[in-house]
């Protein structure tokens, strides 16, 4: 009934049935993937009224498993496409906890290797609207959310730098500020961002 596509691979039918209407993939050495297509065969539709809401795991030692939403497919939609790199953790980028301690590496930095899960769960089309409307809300809510934290964080960062030239030409009683605190900012603010994508919120 269903199958995925993972870029550059065959594509995936071998799910597990986990109960009657819960279907679990697993996509093998999934840390260097970024996407993944999930789509109904054709073979068989859901039954009138009924839609798949997928979701996304990534496995952790130790820890309880974390479903995320990532959106539906249903018979009016029987296939979409999931951004999941953004969902990885970023502890999986690293050896044994450590980013900058040098070791003997004769054959380069090699990816460490895991799986990943997907899962599709059978629900009336009503259940499905309304999971994937709160996942947008949410997905908005974050945005805005985002958006303050980061002109908030550029007006203290470069308020910090401002002078008060009151020679200055065409109004003296404005506050400047160097354009180099404009790039410090941009390139601290990117850093951060790509070490951490939810740094942010701590701001």
């Amino acid at each position: 009934m269903f199958a995925i596509l993972v870029s550059g691979r065959l594509v995936q039918t071998n799910y597990e049935l986990i109960s009657e209407n819960r279907f679990l993939f697993t996509i093998p050495e999934a840390d260097t993937i970024n996407h993944v297509a999930v789509f109904m065969t054709g073979s068989t539709p859901f039954p009138e009224g009924m839609g798949g809401m997928v979701y996304f795991n990534w496995p952790e030692p130790d820890t309880p498993s974390n479903w995320k939403l990532l959106g539906a497919i249903a018979n009016e939609k029987p296939s979409s496409i999931f951004k999941i790199s953004n969902l990885k953790s970023s502890d999986h980028q690293l050896v044994n906890g450590c980013t900058s301690v040098a070791l003997y590496n004769p054959f380069g930095q090699q990816p460490v290797s895991h799986n990943a899960q997907i899962g599709i769960s059978i629900e009336p089309l009503q259940v499905v609207s309304e999971h994937v409307a709160n996942k947008t809300n949410e997905s908005m809510s974050n945005f805005v959310q985002f958006c303050q934290k980061m002109i908030t964080n550029f007006v203290n960062f470069t308020s910090s730098f401002s002078v008060s030239q009151s020679t200055m030409v065409p109004n003296p009683n404005e506050t400047y500020v160097p354009i180099s605190s404009v790039q410090n900012w941009y390139q601290n603010f990117e850093r951060k961002l790509s070490l951490n994508p939810n740094f942010w919120q701590s701001l």
